[in-house]
């Protein structure tokens, strides 16, 4: 099969053009009329990733993060990223991201990771202006109201994090949920004015900590935690239109942040 035969069933759930403009998803390493025969979803490309890639014929690596962001100006295993491009290139693996435009997608990440946490009437936090139904991030409701640190020990199992970062437990209940996979620091706000009990995200810096009107609790669950459901995303993407295509979920996809506690 085609590189391009199967971009293309990504790119109609997700469309490169929905990605933001500091972003490089897509095709990175490879030709769209390349043949390939089986893809591995990750969250990341790394060398243990692209040693599973190796050990199991996988010719081509879907990821969630590119990894490629800013142009490369020379290739001599400087740095991870050089020797993990430079590896998929000797090794005739290509590489493929699909990032932002997977976040803003109807049914994307935020989605994904709300019915995860059992949350639901889902509405978007965030729209775009481009084009109904895309945008960041989800609100919705529990189905009924949950003790708040109970809910964050749900979902610090539910997401297997070492730990929750949290502010202040304002609210001794929780009910209308906001949810925004990655670094969502930039809608707390719109968390805010859609009347969210909580807010879960992740990348959140000290002052976002701080909620002065005690209306909003907010939580980071962590980068890859919060985003490593795009590995089953994609996998359920691919498996709905593409029956005969073997693709295979990492089992080498790793958290790089390790918690001491």
């Amino acid at each position: 099969m085609k590189i391009k035969d199967i971009t293309d069933v990504i790119e109609r759930f997700a469309p490169l053009g929905w990605q933001e403009s500091y972003d490089n998803a897509g095709l990175i390493v490879g030709r769209g009329e390349d043949e390939v025969r089986k893809a591995l979803l990750a969250v990341d490309v790394t060398e243990e990733v692209l040693d599973e890639a190796e050990a199991e014929g996988c010719d081509l690596v879907i990821t969630h993060h590119p990894i490629v962001f800013h142009a490369l100006k020379r290739f001599n295993s400087a740095d991870p990223v050089q020797r993990c491009v430079e590896r998929a290139i000797r090794s005739r693996i290509a590489l493929y991201a699909c990032h932002t435009n997977l976040d803003s997608a109807p049914g994307g990440m935020s989605w994904r990771l709300a019915d995860m946490l059992g949350v639901g009437n889902l509405q978007l936090l965030q729209p775009a202006s481009s084009e109904p139904g895309v945008g960041f991030g989800v609100v919705g409701e529990l189905p009924e109201a949950v003790a708040t640190l109970e809910y964050l020990r749900r979902v610090r199992e539910r997401l297997r994090t070492g730990a929750i970062r949290h502010s202040d437990i304002t609210l001794p209940e929780v009910r209308r949920v906001a949810i925004c996979t990655g670094a969502g620091a930039s809608l707390i706000a719109d968390a805010r004015r859609a009347g969210a009990d909580l807010y879960i995200t992740a990348d959140l810096k000290y002052n976002d900590f701080m909620t002065p009107d005690g209306a909003l609790v907010v939580a980071d669950v962590g980068h890859f935690e919060s985003e490593y459901c795009a590995i089953q995303l994609l996998f359920d993407v691919l498996s709905k239109n593409l029956c005969t295509f073997a693709v295979r979920k990492s089992e080498r996809s790793r958290n790089p942040v390790n918690y001491l506690v």
